[in-house]
């Protein structure tokens, strides 16, 4: 028995009749459907995922979707046929259209269309998938967050990295199955909700690791403790516990012994897979990485109007996220802030921030692609790109009504947008779906957030429609109540 599948036993055999009654509803039925979805392990393609989150939501006008058409329009009003009856986080009234104002170019024996603010991602365009057709219901920051991520844009839900270490565990006793890593200067919108467990037991929740100081909050021994001291106090809160949960039956006082215990062998083990410093100068140089190094806009209000385009956290945080996955964590995720270019304020513009982004990940980002494959790890490891929605084809204009340097933007567009996919069982030099000439609507093979969700349970294994954990009454999935989210089997090897 395994220790995701020993922490469920006692788990349920701490359950009180009332604590039983009260979390299933279903009964016997439910608890029996638990115990055979939770294990629903059909040998997926992909071990373990990287999941990369742009948070704020780059522009695939900027990044990803050549338009033509759209570029001859720029500074035209925009027909009423796309403003009547839509909603806008900030549009006003008529805005001017606005093509992409960057070039494009063919990449790869694929032909992916790439911008030429992406010239190290084109290096490896054939290992991609490009969804260009994924829509959302969400036109806000942190609702399309938590949407994206736990399946739900209210709070109390489950992101996926907890659904896919209840599932899975980790194969690594020594570490936790979900690490977080972030950068950018702040965290998403959503907050810590976006890698939190919600109703799951807590120990499946994400841990956040930090690039400076102690990686994870609160791990070292105090002053005058020592490793063998912390062995005899936690040996005794052991006891402690253990005399809580035979007197309640609370399954969180098990959670907070399997905590206890993961945080004493993690002193050992986190800082070793944290430290880069450890990695060849070659491999360094591949991601642009520099150990040790501390951002000083991790401690900015705003930090927006100070990017350089030379700060290295992010190539930090892929390269530790491939050192985690060789180690056998199941699931990485990795929140980049900054995102956001509506062009209202310095620091949040088009044509002078979106390419601040883009160099310093970038090269990153195509560095953990060649990196996993030159490893023999790109086949099973899952790496997912993308924000929580896209960009209007439209500038915005609540605060310039006209073209300004510095001052570039666009509003939040749920219609269509692009992400992509790498490895993990999906195939490579894939274009998938397709917007009309403007990049306003969807023409081709439409993909929703639900439809992301299914396919990477499925990658990795677990059935979305049965994978399910009984809550309130009902059997919960990361896709939800119906069976509307697609596997989508044209992507896949």
């Amino acid at each position: 028995m395994n220790k995701t599948d020993d922490f469920r036993l006692l788990n349920a055999q701490a359950l009180t009749r009332r604590h039983f009654f009260g979390r299933l509803g279903l009964g016997f039925g439910a608890l029996a459907l638990e115990a055979l979805t939770a294990n629903a392990k059909a040998g997926g393609k992909a071990k373990a995922v990287i999941y990369l989150h742009m948070a704020g939501s780059p522009s695939q006008l900027e990044l990803f979707e050549h338009k033509p058409e759209l570029k001859k329009l720029t500074g035209k009003d925009c027909p009423e046929e796309f403003l009547k009856g839509k909603r806008f986080a900030f549009i006003r009234g008529v805005p001017k259209m606005l093509g992409g104002i960057f070039e494009f170019a063919q990449h790869g024996k694929s032909g992916q269309w790439l911008s030429e603010q992406l010239p190290h991602l084109a290096t490896v365009a054939d290992e991609l998938c490009v969804i260009r057709s994924v829509n959302t219901e969400q036109f806000n920051h942190a609702p399309a967050q938590l949407f994206m991520h736990t399946g739900n844009a209210r709070l109390g839900y489950p992101s996926i990295g907890s659904w896919v270490t209840y599932g899975l565990g980790t194969a690594n006793k020594d570490l936790p199955g979900f690490v977080v890593l972030s950068s950018g200067g702040k965290t998403p919108d959503a907050g810590k909700s976006v890698w939190g467990s919600g109703f799951l037991p807590s120990v499946y929740q994400g841990v956040q690791c930090r690039t400076d100081g102690d990686p994870v909050l609160y791990l070292s021994n105090p002053s005058g403790m020592s490793r063998a001291l912390r062995r005899k106090t936690l040996d005794a809160l052991k006891d402690l516990n253990d005399a809580q949960v035979k007197a309640v039956g609370d399954p969180e006082t098990l959670t907070r012994i399997q905590q206890y215990e993961l945080a004493y062998r993690m002193q050992i083990s986190v800082p070793e897979v944290m430290d880069i410093s450890k990695e060849p100068q070659h491999i360094l140089d591949l991601y642009g990485a520099k150990p040790g190094y501390v951002s000083p806009i991790e401690s900015l209000d705003d930090p927006r109007a100070s990017y350089k385009g030379d700060d290295p956290t992010f190539a930090n945080n892929c390269l530790l996220a491939r050192r985690l996955i060789e180690k056998g964590v199941r699931f990485v995720q990795l929140y980049d802030w900054g995102w956001d270019h509506h062009g209202s304020s310095p620091g949040e513009s088009l044509d002078e921030t979106l390419p601040i982004k883009c160099r310093y990940s970038d090269r990153a980002i195509a560095a953990l692609i060649k990196d996993l494959k030159q490893r023999g790890l790109l086949d099973s490891t899952l790496i997912v790109w993308g924000g929580e929605f896209g960009r209007t084809p439209m500038m915005q204009n609540n605060v310039n009504k006209d073209l300004k340097k510095g001052f570039v933007g666009r509003d939040h567009h749920p219609h269509a947008y692009t992400m992509w996919m790498a490895g993990g069982g999906i195939k490579g030099g894939v274009s998938y779906g397709a917007t009309d000439e403007l990049g306003y609507y969807i023409t081709e093979n439409k993909v929703s957030v639900r439809d992301l969700q299914a396919t990477i349970l499925h990658q990795l294994g677990l059935d979305p429609y049965k994978f399910s954990y009984p809550y309130q009454g009902l059997n919960n999935r990361l896709i939800g109540p119906t069976n509307e989210g697609r596997i989508l089997r044209d992507i896949l090897a």
